[in-house]
């Protein structure tokens, strides 16, 4: 199948399909006229990056993965295991920066909400029909 194929049955962009293929997470075979032409298994292949993806991992850390699916051994099963628990004290970390971030957040709002408070409660209050 070509790439537009391979893009409409996976819902991946036609540019994504590309990137995939230059950081060799997807190969195709090339027509005389180099269009690029994949096999139906190439669409699981997609679908397993976009999970992965969506996993939070980069596509450097899943070209390290590849081997444990290209070529299963217990070695390359060993290697990925290894490397899908640093992503996930990566993401760990990463979450617990985030949430730092958001309680120091909560703390300004909740500053600027009682110096507003403080601000309303100051003002005279405006007799009606005046400004």
């Amino acid at each position: 199948m070509r790439i537009g194929e391979l893009a409409s049955r996976t819902g991946v962009s036609v540019r994504s399909l590309r990137y995939y293929e230059e950081q060799g997470l997807l190969a195709s075979t090339r027509s005389t006229s180099g269009q690029r032409h994949y096999t139906d298994d190439e669409i699981e292949r997609v679908r397993f990056v976009q999970r992965l993806y969506a996993a939070g991992l980069s596509s450097r850390t899943i070209v390290e993965l590849l081997p444990c699916v290209d070529s299963p051994s217990e070695q390359n099963s060993d290697e990925a295991f290894g490397r899908l628990i640093q992503e996930r004290d990566r993401i760990d970390r990463h979450i617990n920066e985030l949430s730092g971030a958001r309680d120091a957040l909560d703390r300004l709002i909740d500053a600027n909400r009682a110096h507003r408070d403080r601000l309303t409660t100051r003002r005279p209050q405006a007799l009606p029909g005046t400004r």
